[in-house]
């Protein structure tokens, strides 16, 4: 063996000694460290972990329990699903809405339902004095009803004379029945109502009354004297121009009768002294011709 080869095995011993010891030497002390560090980190996650968890701040918060549950309950946000797209809708000025407040109830104004039938009691008539008289007769008969006893001769003698009807008396109260005017006819209910104020009675003339008007003023109580033809019968309405050029409706045969009843179907009238009933379409068929004149008493 060479003496180059042993000086190399020397050396490696040498190295190879040096290595053990420096190793030796570290070994120690690095496995203390480490589990120091390991003892440290435990001690630490066991302290961490038993700490009270800080109690959450309820300042300026109502002292009810809805409102602490309000605070103390997480809110969970659904999860859309995937297929759902979000879209911002975009922010406008609010409008207001207005606010409905109910109408008022209104007053009823519905008429008071009629009776069937009525029928007033006490009322007299009488037969004309003269031939065309039949207007101050059915007045005459009608005050006395409400009290105020009259002569029937000095009742017509007080009327105007004209010859318009819807003025005053046309013609001689002794002439021929189913004339017009300017012959001997009669007098509508203008001057009449006038006559029957001047009695101190509540008269007023009205046209174009209709039937159930009519059947109301029975039901209170209140006969009412109206026009017609004949005796409630059929006629015709027919133009008149007076002398001073104004028209009135004039028919043949005009007549006054009281009415002082009616059923569903039929009305009662008071012609001079008889009593007798027409049918509903009969009674508005005369009536009409003559315009639906009446003369009511007025509270």
């Amino acid at each position: 063996m060479s003496s180059t080869t042993t000086h190399r095995e020397q050396a490696a011993n040498r190295f190879s000694s040096l290595s053990q010891r420096i190793t030796s030497f570290f070994s120690v002390p690095l496995l203390i460290i480490l589990n120091l560090l390991t003892l440290g980190g435990i001690i630490t996650y066991i302290i961490l972990d038993h700490q009270q968890e800080p109690s959450p701040v309820l300042a300026a918060v109502p002292h009810t329990s809805s409102a602490i549950e309000a605070l103390m309950v997480p809110t969970l946000t659904p999860e859309l699903p995937r297929n759902m797209r979000l879209y911002r809708v975009p922010t406008g000025t609010p409008t207001a809405v207005p606010t409905f407040l109910p109408s008022p109830t209104p007053t009823s104004t519905t008429a008071p339902t009629l009776p069937a039938e009525a029928t007033i009691e006490g009322i007299v008539g009488h037969r004309q004095s003269m031939p065309l008289s039949c207007e101050s007769r059915s007045a005459v008969d009608w005050a006395a009803y409400f009290g105020e006893t009259i002569d029937e001769k000095s009742f017509h003698n007080g009327l105007p004379v004209h010859d318009n009807p819807d003025k005053g008396f046309v013609g001689n109260v002794y002439g021929s029945w189913g004339q017009i005017p300017p012959e001997a006819y009669g007098v509508h209910g203008k001057p009449v109502a006038q006559r029957l104020r001047e009695y101190g009675l509540k008269a007023k003339h009205v046209f174009d009354m209709n039937l159930d008007e009519l059947k109301s003023e029975i039901a209170a109580g209140k006969p009412v004297m109206v026009w017609v033809v004949g005796h409630v019968g059929f006629g015709s309405p027919v133009k008149y121009t007076d002398s001073e050029g104004d028209i009135s409706i004039v028919a043949k045969f005009e007549h006054t009768v009281i009415v002082i009843g009616y059923t569903e179907d039929k009305i009662t009238v008071l012609d001079g002294a008889k009593t007798y009933t027409r049918y509903n379409k009969e009674f508005l068929k005369s009536w009409g011709v003559l315009e639906n004149q009446a003369i009511v008493w007025i509270d």
